[in-house]
């Protein structure tokens, strides 16, 4: 990491180098993803005995200024794959690459230095704020911590970050228990933008908040993108919501992503078993439509991810499954233009 970039001022970004596909800028490439977390037994000599396959072999790019949505049931790996991707969670196996540089290796002062670059926004703003530092100091940390600026620019940079997020500059002095989950979810954006990011990994920004502030934030989010050019991995429940946000969108059952297509081209015309029952649960603001509409109940609860099924993960659940589902794991294979399915029923 050059010297150079250590001296960058606070309203630059980093550059470096690319990879492109169908004439887009590949930013971010993941290829086989795995995080495990080990279970283990003694008390005194511990040994493992088992591991949560949070993350089993998830590949996808996210391309330069695109919003990729996430999406699937609790539990099935989203954020686990987020905080991965950012080298927050340490991966048990696979690539990760930011703008053509291997995140997996990289170690101290060089992975601090490439976090400059890529920030996130966490899902509870109750949480991710310390109650005991004021709004002024939350926001300038990263830059304390990255030792970037005076105490003087850092002042200032706080307080063009507040008003980009839509908060009174004055508010610097206040503490976190004094704003509300809305404007909370603005200072952890603040924060994350302080150093200028490219990527942003925004894991479930607004499921904690209230319906009527939700809209504001993804219109903050949505600003913000086409103002800066942001590339943003968007972590969702709401699965409407990403419809709105997203570009694309990747389904997530049991650490495994089963398809990935373009927003419209996935909830048109959805081919994955998964992916459809997710979608007949979205209410159809058209009566007649909805009275006509057929929803698709799954059976069972989900599999434990320390044990997950042969094959497919989806089998035993699966209305459609067949022999082969319970031997082979299908591979993820482009079964339209850009659309992406793992189902042995499609390929």
């Amino acid at each position: 990491m050059s010297e150079a970039r250590s001296s960058e001022t606070l309203t630059q970004r980093a550059a470096g180098p690319s990879s492109s596909k169908d004439g887009k800028r590949v930013l971010v490439r993941v290829q086989g993803l795995k995080k495990y977390f080990p279970i283990k037994s003694g008390i005194v000599f511990q040994r493992e005995v088992a591991s949560v396959k949070a993350v089993d072999g998830v590949s996808f790019d996210i391309y330069e200024g695109e919003t990729l949505g996430l999406v699937g049931e609790s539990g099935c790996g989203k954020s686990t794959t987020g905080r991965t991707i950012l080298q927050l969670y340490r991966a048990t196996e696979g690539s990760v690459k930011f703008e053509g540089e291997e995140l997996t290796t990289l170690k101290g002062e060089s992975l601090r230095k490439m976090r400059r670059r890529m920030q996130m926004i966490f899902q509870d703003p109750y949480a991710s704020l310390n109650p005991r530092m004021s709004v002024g100091r939350i926001v300038a940390e990263p830059l304390v911590v990255h030792n970037i600026g005076t105490k003087k620019e850092r002042e200032e940079r706080v307080a063009e970050l507040l008003d980009l997020v839509g908060l009174n500059p004055y508010f610097v002095r206040r503490y976190p228990h004094e704003f509300s989950g809305g404007q909370r979810q603005r200072i952890g954006l603040a924060r994350a933008l302080a150093l200028n990011p490219s990527f942003i990994v925004a894991d479930e920004p607004i499921s904690a908040l209230d319906v009527s502030i939700q809209a504001q934030v993804v219109n903050l989010l949505q600003k913000l993108q086409e103002d800066l050019g942001l590339t943003y991995l968007f972590i969702a429940h709401d699965l409407s919501m990403v419809r709105h946000l997203c570009n694309r969108v990747a389904v997530m059952y049991l650490g495994k992503i089963v398809e990935i297509a373009d927003s419209e081209e996935l909830y048109t015309n959805p081919l994955h078993p998964y992916t459809q029952a997710l979608l007949s649960a979205v209410p159809v603001p058209d009566p007649v439509v909805e009275e006509k509409r057929q929803r698709i109940i799954l059976k069972g609860d989900v599999p434990s991810p320390v044990n997950p099924p042969k094959g497919c993960h989806f089998n035993t659940r699966c209305p459609v499954s067949i022999d082969v589902c319970y031997d082979e794991d299908p591979a993820l294979v482009e079964a339209l233009p850009g659309h992406w399915v793992a189902c042995h029923r499609v390929s």
